[in-house]
């Protein structure tokens, strides 16, 4: 079994509050449990639809609850990492052509990639402290990017990502604003050893598993300071193209 590195987070103030949205899945679980043992907080909360409080992107009073909650522990929020994600279901599979474009399948990966992650920092950026470092850090996809696109395909996918990728650059401009230590990012997590990823994990590519890929970005986001805010960045530390 591989050992896994606890990131130690050197650069976020200890004692504070970590969340984890989306806890509910495989990278998310594995957030949750790295944070925990990382010891540098003092509390995780880790969300989803069956946590408690729960926290459901079809109902933004849910996300709301969850944040009042969060502010309710009484510690500085130093991280928030939204886990959540859409890539395919019983319903939906990705696109191989223009053909295949389906309204519902642009709604829920949409509400799912973008509007909820986007609701998410609506109601948690404002609850990071002003002063000292503090990070929202939302799963995207290198499929997201437009300038890396050579393939096509995957239309609603992409497309949500790249909304994601839009909302953390509006949202990082106006949280430097108010807090100028604190970062907004988005992160690319490399093919991950899930449900989401199985059925289109080529032979010969590297697939992690959720814990490898979660230590990998959370010793990304211990490495990034408040310059980094904006950026989309993959598990390897590199900068990604828009």
């Amino acid at each position: 079994m591989t050992s896994i590195t606890i990131p130690e987070l050197e650069t976020l103030p200890a004692g504070g509050l970590a969340v984890v949205v989306g806890a509910g899945g495989g990278i998310g679980s594995a957030f949750a449990a790295l944070l925990e043992r990382s010891g540098r907080f003092a509390e995780v909360m880790a969300l989803g639809r069956k946590s408690n409080p729960p926290l459901d992107f079809e109902d933004e009073d849910s996300i709301a609850r969850a944040a009042a909650a969060a502010e309710a522990t009484g510690l500085d929020l130093r991280l928030v990492i939204d886990a959540s994600g859409f890539l395919h279901d019983e319903a939906f599979q990705p696109e191989k052509s223009w053909r295949e474009l389906e309204t519902a399948h642009f709604q829920k990966a949409f509400l799912i990639n973008a509007i909820g992650p986007a609701l998410v920092m609506k109601h948690f950026l404002p609850l990071m402290p002003r002063q000292g470092k503090a990070v929202f850090a939302t799963l995207s996809a290198k499929v997201g990017s437009i300038g890396d696109n050579q393939i096509g395909g995957w239309y609603a996918y992409r497309a949500s990502k790249a909304a994601l990728n839009q909302l953390v650059r509006c949202a990082s401009i106006e949280l430097k604003r108010r807090k100028r230590e604190a970062l907004c990012v988005a992160l690319h997590p490399g093919t991950v050893d899930t449900g989401l990823s199985a059925p289109f994990s080529k032979q010969g590519l590297m697939l992690q598993k959720p814990e490898e890929s979660a230590s990998r970005l959370l010793a990304v986001l211990d490495g990034l300071d408040a310059s980094a805010s904006g950026g989309f960045y993959a598990y390897d530390g590199k900068a990604l193209p828009w």
